[in-house]
């Protein structure tokens, strides 16, 4: 029972501050809320009644088992991470050209109304191959307890984000949100073809 135990604790780690503070910083930035929130309003505009607890408690689900069982996942699979993320960012370019040309790829289900905030929104918007990505980098260096706590004060800071878009609706313009939309979709234009592009060099250089 002692050495299952002891197995136990090496494998989560010791519970540090200072790790969590520095995941979580990193995990914000690779999750991008703020960034992300005219894809959220523009999911709106179309007719979606998105529901913060919703996606943040999808997101967390999802980030919390690739965690723990992403490597596994992948293995099972037969999918290297570098391709999941082409495949996650090829999505986000389809989201950012919603945005940036009015065109129609996603359509809200008005039957179910929970379906858009699971898919694009929790996953792979905010629980995409971007964070997978960084918690499998930081799991040779962070405690699994760090991490874990990271990726739930990040959720935290995503629930804040999504309902302060409710509020951004009710108080900007249509107009403000038009041009809000055009500008920010060439942005996560940029951050799909960052990550499609940035995965496909490294496939290619290991295969040339």
């Amino acid at each position: 029972m002692a050495d299952i135990w002891s197995s136990i604790s090496n494998y989560f780690g010791t519970f540090d501050f200072w790790q969590v503070l520095s995941a979580t910083f990193f995990l914000i930035a690779i999750v991008d809320p703020i960034g992300n929130m005219p894809v959220t309003i523009n999911m709106e505009q179309k007719g979606l009644k998105v529901k913060p607890m919703l996606v943040v408690g999808v997101s967390a689900i999802i980030l919390l088992c690739f965690l723990f069982l992403g490597q596994l996942m992948l293995k099972i699979f037969g999918i290297r991470i570098e391709y999941f993320a082409c495949a996650g960012g090829f999505i986000i370019f389809l989201m950012a050209l919603e945005m940036i040309l009015d065109m129609v790829f996603f359509k809200a289900d008005v039957e179910d109304k929970n379906g858009g905030n699971i898919v694009p929104l929790a996953f792979p918007m905010y629980a995409g191959p971007g964070a997978f990505t960084a918690l499998l980098s930081m799991t040779g260096d962070y405690g699994m307890i760090n991490l874990a706590a990271a990726v739930l004060v990040c959720m935290v800071i995503l629930w804040a984000v999504l309902v302060g878009t409710h509020w951004l609706m009710n108080h900007m313009g249509k107009n403000a949100l038009y041009v809000c939309r055009k500008f920010f979709g060439v942005i996560v234009l940029g951050i799909a073809v960052q990550l499609m592009f940035g995965n496909l060099m490294k496939v290619l250089a290991e295969i040339l």
